[in-house]
């Protein structure tokens, strides 16, 4: 069976759309916020958290770049199936966090917290499910490109937790980190997988 390389014109929309309105939201957001808004400290949930000035910014942005991750899930056909699953998956649980948002004075939600795991991890792992075989593979899907991005992904994710447990101040800017790196990985495989049209044969 042969499989096109490359990604339909919507799935690049959807991919290159994810990372601009991430950082557009969070960005808009934390401007609205009345007092001054510390981005290397404050999470991005926060922005969304009830009682947080105009919360429904960040809300949005969670659940039009979670639908993004599906959309592109769906177009990237050149890449493997467990991986495509894994993103769309990623996708519906940045939606869920969106729709599980932190209570009032820095409470926890357990929903919340669950469906943000679940989702960093998912759109952590999916490049290394997504890959493979094969002299006319796709750069961004052979095999150590896409280990060394799921690697990088787990670094930049274990560094987000760590902050998060030790109270080490850098929360914000860890999960910025991690977020604008996860978003930004889809588009490089769809520009990857569209440099060439040439038929792809799957290993």
């Amino acid at each position: 069976m042969v499989v096109v390389r490359g990604v339909p014109w919507w799935g690049v929309v959807s991919s290159a759309a994810a990372p601009v309105l991430l950082v557009g939201g969070w960005t808009v957001a934390a401007g609205l916020q009345p007092r001054p808004f510390n981005a290397v400290t404050g999470t991005i949930s926060a922005l969304a958290a009830v009682g947080a000035a105009d919360r429904w910014v960040m809300t949005l942005a969670f659940l039009i770049v979670g639908a993004c991750d599906v959309v592109s899930g769906l177009a990237l056909r050149p890449a493997g199936a467990p991986g495509r699953l894994i993103l769309i998956a990623g996708g519906v649980a940045g939606m869920l966090v969106a729709a599980s948002p932190l209570p009032a004075a820095g409470g926890v939600s357990l929903s919340h917290r669950f469906w943000a795991v679940v989702g960093f991890a998912a759109l952590a792992a999916w490049p290394v499910a997504a890959q493979r075989r094969g002299p006319s593979v796709p750069w961004a899907l052979r095999p150590a490109v896409a280990a060394c991005a799921t690697g990088v992904l787990l670094g930049l994710l274990a560094w987000f937790g760590a902050e998060l447990v030790t109270g080490g101040g850098l929360a914000g800017l860890a999960e910025r980190f991690l977020g604008g790196a996860q978003a930004v990985w889809p588009l490089a495989v769809v520009l990857s997988c569209n440099r060439s049209q040439r038929p792809l044969v799957p290993a």
